[in-house]
């Protein structure tokens, strides 16, 4: 069905098309976001980051200007296979964080179950098990968790799930690796 408008009736208004916008209305986005209630979001989690992370062998500080992006740090825990090492995170939150996880991803070469050749991390945290309760804080004391306790189940290195139980002959692979001084390709 066509709609004509009818100049006699006084109708000149076209239903068929939306009403014009002056260049100087913007129309509000359906997925307009808050960022600065997300960038007071991520200042409050640097805050308690940098007032409590350190003592737990994490910390992260933004790259450069952006809020938006950080560098993170996980030291190994005291007697596991990765003490002594500490291993660099790159984290891009989303404009929609906290509600989206952010990209989480090893920097320094990091032979585990649970992450693979290019830093990317299987965690189900930072995936479908995400939560808006959960923080940076969170994020970098469960990737120090998952170093010592990795999900065989879901090996990301298959090469590192079956030499899990070889203990002396994993050691030695995360120390070949961690020390062979290659950063990942982003």
């Amino acid at each position: 069905m066509e709609v004509r408008s009818n100049p006699a009736a006084g109708n000149s208004f076209d239903h068929r098309r939306p009403p014009a916008v002056s260049s100087k209305q913007q129309l509000p986005s359906p997925h307009s976001v808050d960022t600065s209630a997300v960038s007071q979001r991520l200042q409050k989690e640097l805050m308690a980051l940098m007032m409590s992370g350190g003592d737990l062998g994490v910390s992260a500080f933004p790259d450069g200007e952006s809020i938006f992006t950080w560098i993170g740090t996980v030291e190994g825990g005291k007697g596991t296979l990765y003490e002594g090492l500490s291993y660099k995170l790159s984290l891009r939150f989303p404009l929609d964080y906290p509600f989206k996880p952010p990209q989480v991803k090893f920097e320094t070469m990091c032979f585990h179950p649970n992450v693979d050749q290019f830093g990317n991390i299987c965690l189900d945290i930072l995936q479908d098990k995400w939560s808006s309760a959960y923080d940076c804080r969170t994020i970098l004391l469960s990737i120090q968790s998952l170093l010592e306790e990795p999900n065989l189940e879901s090996p990301l290195n298959s090469y590192a799930a079956a030499l899990w139980n070889d203990k002396e002959d994993y050691r030695r692979m995360v120390h070949k690796q961690y020390f062979s001084g290659e950063a990942l390709e982003s």
